[in-house]
């Protein structure tokens, strides 16, 4: 073979072996190639979209082609999942490992532990080999059987691995940070003459990664947090003047929170990042609350209210550390309530909630992704990223979801559902600041 790569900087390229599928499946509907997914569906859109610049031109298509980059019998796959857990992990790892041992003939499947760790220092950590027995029933777990890692990325520690163990597919689950890593991964393997692609699936419970519809795990996540937004209403509606505050992932984004009150249908202020409200007209939404009903449940994005919190604190990696509103409001509220009889009940699910096993949506999501970004990589593509743009899976380049963060837009009809459901007052919804950057 010789080297795969991103076809739009390479022109035209002829792959040569015959994808396994069309002997077994004779009547496979394979796809066109030069298939591309627009980044906008509008007519006449009065907005200008990130998506739309970005993939000007249009996003190829994933799916499985009639013809291919690599020939199976030499492919030795690795897969790695790095960051924090999150529902769909193991159903990543599954899926991967399934379409290549069964659709494309692979024996010679890795999975690294330890997230970049295992590629960097090898000998620290024991790589596990992946069959179908094994992963059969890992998708009823959550977590990552891989044990997920942060940290540890070295590129050209990488690539000595990747070399002296003769992969030439690295399947990268991770976040905006992990997918990053993944492009630098890529250059490096350009620079060293090293022919592996490597594809990435994004992840983040957050739902915060630019450009494509959703993320997996997203979906159970929101489920997870609204049972425990039930049990808050539980608490709060079994005394007098009960408030249930329930904190909810979301450092940048408040897609979790929002999401987790349009499902429980039980919420009276949900407080997002992306507005900022002062303090007199969230303890005045309270009285009011608890004057007309007795009781009123409160859903905080643990990246809301940063102003009232700030730590002014970076961690070794450069990020912001913040502070906790969930504990800031719990103790603002229980001060203002005490006198008038009125008490609190706080719970922070965030570890609960990531530990879920993938609900039947998002495993069915999980399975889209991994089939593809197996195809992606069979077809010769690297440097890439999976995900879907209107439900159509795409193939995108890794370095694009390191341009920013996606949030929830104030404008949405998300976000404005959200607020007409939870009864919010003009001045805690942020409807009069000006329009965000559309994506």
């Amino acid at each position: 073979n010789s080297f795969p790569v991103w076809p739009r900087e390479s022109g035209q390229r002829q792959n040569e072996f015959t994808n396994p599928m069309a002997a077994v499946r004779p009547h496979m509907n394979f796809l066109n190639p030069n298939e591309k997914v627009l980044g906008t569906i509008l007519v006449n859109d009065s907005k200008a979209s990130l998506r739309s610049h970005a993939l000007e031109g249009g996003a190829i298509r994933g799916n499985a082609t009639k013809y291919i980059f690599w020939e199976p019998s030499k492919v030795t796959a690795a897969l790695v999942t790095c960051g924090g857990l999150c529902p769909g992990l193991n159903s990543i790892i599954q899926g991967v490992t399934n379409c290549l041992w069964r659709d494309y003939g692979v024996r010679n499947i890795i999975g690294i532990t330890a997230g970049y760790n295992g590629l960097s220092e090898p000998d620290k950590h024991m790589p596990i080999t992946l069959t179908p027995e094994l992963v059969e029933e890992i998708h009823m777990k959550g977590g990552s059987i891989l044990k997920a890692g942060r940290g540890g990325f070295n590129a050209v520690e990488i690539c000595k691995t990747l070399r002296a163990k003769g992969i030439n597919m690295l399947f990268v689950i991770g976040g905006d940070g992990t997918q990053f890593a993944g492009h630098l991964l890529y250059e490096e393997s350009r620079k060293q003459q090293l022919a592996v692609s490597v594809v990435g699936v994004p992840k983040s419970i957050d739902n915060d990664v630019l450009f494509v519809d959703r993320t997996f795990g997203f979906d159970s996540a929101c489920e997870a947090a609204a049972g425990v937004v039930r049990n808050g209403w539980v608490e709060a509606t079994s005394c007098a003047k009960g408030v249930g505050i329930i904190k909810l992932m979301g450092r940048d984004a408040g897609f979790v929170a929002a999401h987790a009150a349009l499902a429980s249908n039980l919420v009276d202020l949900c407080l997002v990042p992306e507005v900022e409200v002062e303090l007199d007209d969230i303890l005045a939404h309270v009285d009011a609350t608890l004057e007309a009903k007795g009781h009123m449940v409160i859903v905080v994005a643990e990246g809301a209210g940063q102003k009232h919190v700030a730590t002014g604190k970076k961690d070794s990696s450069g990020h912001t550390i913040y502070g906790d509103i969930g504990v800031f409001m719990r103790d603002m509220l229980n001060a203002h309530l005490k006198p008038k009889g009125g008490r609190t009940f706080y719970i922070d699910p965030s570890y609960v909630i990531r530990a879920v096993p993938a609900n039947p949506i998002d495993h069915i999501y999980c399975s889209r992704l991994a089939n593809n970004a197996v195809h992606t990589a069979m077809r010769g593509y690297t440097g890439v990223c999976v995900g879907a743009i209107h439900n159509i899976i795409v193939i995108f380049k890794s370095k694009l979801i390191a341009a920013g963060k996606k949030q929830l837009k104030i404008k949405s009809s998300t976000w404005q559902t959200c607020v007409q459901i939870c009864a919010m007052p003009e001045s805690l919804t942020g409807m009069d600041s000006p329009p965000q950057q559309a994506y």
